[in-house]
């Protein structure tokens, strides 16, 4: 599956997810048995912690079909940065998503500042330039949907396994941004 079929998969499954119409499907025992020799995940989320936000079931999507990345803000941070090539190089995923979301919480403390203490701070920090690069009067949803455009940019500066991916044409790396209210994934690129 090349990056835009895999795009198309996951449209394709939000749309299920957004309609309460789940296919439901790999997410049993021989499932299970069938990866346990390896995985084949055709896609890469990096997604926010949010306990809201579950990118399997955004997706409609069954065990081994997703590698995803989680972490507040969905900032790009070395760990996450190396968990996605670990996927790209190793398991032969061609899409990445940046998923962020409605209402984030890491995104409005960043905008809120203060002290959150040393690793909140240092977290915060990859917030930093959506902030820059945005109004000083912007919403949220501004800068949640910012950040992500900036983060695609900054995963394929910090990883020449991505970024020879993706000038090859063999990987794609995409913005998104999730609705709580409806479930829907609008891509923003």
């Amino acid at each position: 599956m090349n990056s835009q079929e895999s795009l198309a998969r996951l449209k394709d499954g939000n749309a299920r997810f957004v309609e309460d119409k789940l296919d439901g499907k790999l997410q049993d025992s021989a499932r299970r048995n069938d990866l346990v020799g390896g995985q084949q995940p055709y896609a890469i989320i990096l997604s926010c912690a949010d306990s809201r936000v579950v990118p399997e079931l955004a997706f409609d999507a069954g065990l081994g079909e997703l590698f995803v990345v989680r972490v507040a803000g969905n900032v790009a941070n070395n760990s996450s940065i190396a968990s996605m090539e670990y996927a790209v190089a190793h398991c032969g995923s061609k899409l990445v998503v940046v998923l962020g979301h409605q209402s984030c919480g890491a995104v409005t403390a960043a905008m809120n500042g203060g002290d959150n203490g040393h690793n909140l701070n240092h977290l915060l920090s990859h917030i930093t330039p959506a902030l820059a690069a945005c109004a000083k009067d912007a919403s949220v949803t501004e800068v949640v949907k910012k950040n992500a455009e900036l983060t695609v940019k900054e995963i394929c500066n910090r990883s020449s396994i991505i970024k020879n991916a993706v000038d090859s044409g063999d990987v794609k790396v995409v913005p998104a941004y999730y609705n709580l209210d409806s479930g829907k994934v609008d891509f923003l690129d």
